[in-house]
């Protein structure tokens, strides 16, 4: 798959990922690589979608762009500066311009607290005058769809799927800041709900203008909220385009194979190729070469020992394949 090098990115984007490398302590002294040399970059304005199956990384790197814990290897590097050298404090006056919104967001909330000060809990963290902050929740609120005076007393048991993640909502953007991370928000949502939440972010990114790193497993719920997309197989990067080249023309095998996955619900049209089948590798024990060769319908020889490296096969198109599916 991806190698480690960094060369396809884009300079002067808001948030660059370089080298991204995460691993997690196991028993007997082993270590499990969650995240391979990951590099990546998100422009202001834009909205980056990170797509793959689940155990791939994505929420893993997600969580270490934040520091959530820092990675093992690599550089973070937001507005210019390496998060992974900060220390406490400086870190903390960074995440007031860098939120994240969860996968679960019942569990994201604080079953003993109030909705009103699960909101206003980053101002109160960040320091500041408390009419302010009121002004500021009540803000959040209505800004997410939610009256403040129905629920500011309220506890999560008492809302649906939907409405928690409206509050978690609330509770990223109410710091006012220039990065939103995304992680899978609408995954444990109902089809009707997740459209909903969807259209929400659209409207939070226009009206407070945000940056947004979008991860997500399902191409279908990534397609039109992203501007460029990104997808990870088994801890890296194997392929990076504008979110229109890649569902009209994809380059990599896995991600044409993710694409055959997405069910289309016209009975008219054609059934596509079979999706990719078998099930991924243990992170434990990297196969050779490209990652996705036990797996992919175009496999060589060349695939099964040499790692394919990060190249361009059409402007701003670039994957980790030795024969792409375009030229």
């Amino acid at each position: 798959m991806a190698g480690s090098g960094s060369a396809h990115l884009r300079a002067g984007a808001l948030l660059r990922v370089e080298d991204l490398v995460v691993e997690y302590p196991l028993s007997g002294g082993r270590r499990v690589r969650a995240v391979s040399g990951v590099s990546l970059d998100v422009a202001e304005g834009e909205t980056l979608g990170l797509v793959g199956e689940s155990g791939c990384g994505k929420s893993t790197t997600a969580r270490a762009i934040m520091q959530l814990p820092g990675p093992t290897a690599g550089r973070v590097v937001f507005e210019g500066r390496d998060l992974t050298g900060l220390g406490r404090s400086d870190l903390r006056r960074v995440r007031r311009r860098v939120q994240m919104v969860f996968q679960d967001p019942v569990s994201s909330l604080n079953p003993r607290r109030r909705v009103g000060d699960l909101v206003a809990e980053p101002l109160v963290i960040a320091g500041g005058d408390g009419s302010t902050r009121r002004e500021r929740v009540r803000e959040a609120l209505m800004a997410v769809g939610l009256e403040p005076d129905m629920i500011w007393g309220r506890r999560r048991h008492e809302f649906s799927g939907g409405q928690c993640q409206r509050i978690c909502i609330a509770r990223a953007i109410v710091m006012r800041p220039r990065l939103l991370i995304c992680d899978e928000p609408v995954s444990s949502l109902d089809v009707s709900v997740q459209a909903q939440i969807l259209n929400l972010l659209e409207d939070m990114k226009a009206r407070f203008g945000l940056t947004m790193l979008f991860i997500s497993h399902d191409l279908a719920v990534i397609k039109n909220i992203s501007d460029r997309i990104a997808v990870m197989y088994l801890g890296k990067l194997c392929e990076t385009a504008p979110a229109e080249r890649i569902h009209r023309s994809p380059a990599h095998p896995y991600t044409a194979s993710l694409l055959d996955s997405v069910p289309v619900p016209d009975p008219s049209v054609p059934p596509r190729p079979a999706p990719v089948t078998g099930e991924p590798p243990s992170p434990l024990a990297p196969p050779p070469g490209c990652r996705f060769h036990t797996r992919c319908p175009r496999a060589r020889e060349r695939c099964r020992v040499e790692e394919p490296q990060v190249r361009q096969v059409a402007p701003d198109h670039f994957a980790a394949c030795h024969f792409p599916l375009v030229a």
